[in-house]
């Protein structure tokens, strides 16, 4: 059932998904926004006032970093050689990252537009400790898009 419409959602669970392989438990999503440069055109007006007019410049790419619990899925890893080792090729790939409801539906797709992996981080590794281990993929991409 959607929500009202003016009841906010709210994110129970994200998703990314790229070249076809979702990825359902990711815990957090950091960094996503999509900004461009603003562009201040100064000028004196008909009757001889100065004014100044922001205008809207080229869009700037972004990074976004995502979560999720440290399993043994190796797909992280896999995408990050490929930037690594310079294969831009394999690793340079358009994606999502998928906001779902309670009931599991996607509700929002942001979609990142020539996204490649820059860092995996993984938690500290501490004897005796009892925090979940996580590793967390900073992706840069180009441009994103509202899908």
């Amino acid at each position: 059932m959607p929500l009202p419409e003016l009841d906010s959602s709210v994110g129970h669970s994200f998703g990314l998904e790229f070249d076809s392989v979702l990825i359902k438990r990711i815990t957090e999503v950091s960094g996503l926004k999509m900004e461009q440069d603003v562009i201040e055109l100064k000028q004196n007006t008909a009757d001889g006032k100065y004014a100044i007019k922001k205008l809207p410049g080229r869009p700037k790419a972004g990074e976004v970093t995502v979560t999720r619990g440290l399993t043994e899925d190796n797909s992280f890893e896999k995408w990050i050689k490929d930037s690594r080792f310079g294969r831009m090729a394999n690793a340079r790939r358009n994606g999502s990252i998928i906001v779902y409801d309670y009931e599991g539906l996607p509700i929002k797709r942001y979609k990142l537009i020539n996204a490649w992996p820059k860092s995996l981080e993984i938690s500290t590794l501490k004897a005796g400790d009892t925090s979940v281990l996580t590793e967390k993929l900073s992706i840069t991409y180009e441009s994103v898009e509202l899908d």
